[in-house]
């Protein structure tokens, strides 16, 4: 079950931000459900992080209405730095849990505007493939997971 949407942690530091607590984020939009700041550690200029101003740990821990809001904010975001930055492209990244990287257990969008030799790297293997054999049983799995979640 997901936890309710009108949670604050008091430790935890994207709260503190969201709830302008923490006034040493530099914040560049923000909305009454959301807030967008840059990270201490962009990977590139203008690297964004976009947080719900309530405490939800993952992407997959998100409730409509506020997934909406969050996609909405993303995309408001992405065409404003797109529109004042002019990158050549752009990644949207979220991560789930440690095995994926994730280091602050807020749910957080990064937008990561992208340049040819902005000297971020790939983001996908170079090499490695699923054996093709298991791909049918991976998707029989996961429509029959996805049909408990239907609307």
């Amino acid at each position: 079950m997901a936890p309710a949407q009108d949670v604050v942690v008091e430790d935890c530091e994207f709260c503190a931000i969201a709830q302008g607590k923490d006034r040493s984020a530099e914040v560049v939009c923000a909305d009454k459900h959301w807030t967008a700041f840059f990270p201490l550690n962009p990977a590139t200029p203008g690297h964004t992080l976009v947080i719900p101003r309530t405490h939800v740990a993952d992407l997959w821990q998100v409730e409509p209405p506020l997934s909406a809001e969050l996609i909405a904010a993303v995309i408001r975001v992405g065409r404003a730095i797109d529109q004042a930055l002019k990158p050549e492209g752009m990644n949207l990244i979220t991560s789930a849990g440690e095995t994926a990287e994730q280091t602050v257990f807020h749910l957080h969008l990064h937008i990561v505007p992208r340049w040819r030799l902005d000297g971020f790297g790939r983001i996908w293997p170079v090499e490695g493939k699923y054996d093709d054999a298991s791909v049918g049983d991976v998707a029989a799995r996961i429509r029959e997971a996805c049909a408990d979640f239907a609307g």
